[in-house]
């Protein structure tokens, strides 16, 4: 998707898909939580179904490739970042106001905004509390990214039409190099899925598991 653009800063050739460096690579899984995870968890959708398309791909599809590139991203020594959506108060008054109005509220401490187990943060994971759509507008996660050197960032998570949309727009214009794995996202449709992939590639490098995962496999030393 896009035109490939090679560009010279500081000696190098740089290119939204270049070989990952070591010990510079982030691992970013977005809102992979149970309240949206689960059927019927959702207050929005109380009586949606595990065969409706959005769970049915997430349990078929997203899921299993979101544990293969974890796997990947810890034995390669990359960085993992959790974000879920969940207030910093039990009723909710420090979210944004577009939270209040839509309305959305994880309370904080709440067992359905948990990561999801199938990809349950281990020690020394971080997971990061946020009240937008935009993990960069309502966590420090720029600042937590800088302290860990990440240069470049791996997006995977929910949905791709709306808060991995946002991680990629946001994260590539702090100067971040971008992979969007595609079959590790999912969003209510396939057509919002495909739609979301298009109006992305200008942002970031697009790519499959498979390859990113031996990509990550090549971090080993």
């Amino acid at each position: 998707m896009g035109r490939r653009v090679e560009i010279a800063q500081a000696g190098r050739i740089i290119a939204r898909d270049m070989a990952y460096a070591p010990n510079h690579v982030t691992l970013l899984l977005v809102d992979m939580q149970r309240i949206w995870v689960e059927p019927g968890l959702d207050p929005d959708y109380p009586d949606a179904s595990p065969d409706d398309y959005l769970y049915r791909e997430l349990r078929e599809r997203v899921i299993p490739n979101q544990r293969r590139l974890l796997a990947a991203a810890r034995a390669g020594g990359a960085q993992v970042v959790h974000t879920v959506i969940e207030s910093l108060t039990e009723d909710g008054r420090d979210r944004s106001l577009d939270h209040k109005l839509s309305p959305i509220h994880v309370p904080k401490g709440s067992p359905l905004g948990r990561v999801i187990p199938e990809l349950e943060p281990i020690t020394n994971e971080i997971v990061l509390p946020k009240t937008s759509s935009g993990v960069f507008n309502s966590t420090a996660i720029d600042y937590v990214l800088t302290n860990l050197e990440t240069r470049f960032l791996i997006v995977a998570g929910m949905v791709t039409d709306q808060c991995v949309d946002m991680a990629v727009r946001d994260a590539a214009d702090r100067g971040y190099l971008v992979t969007l794995v595609h079959d590790a996202c999912a969003a209510a449709s396939a057509e919002r899925h495909e739609s979301a992939l298009r109006a992305l590639s200008g942002y970031c490098w697009t790519a499959d598991t498979a390859t990113v995962v031996g990509r990550l496999a090549g971090l080993v030393q």
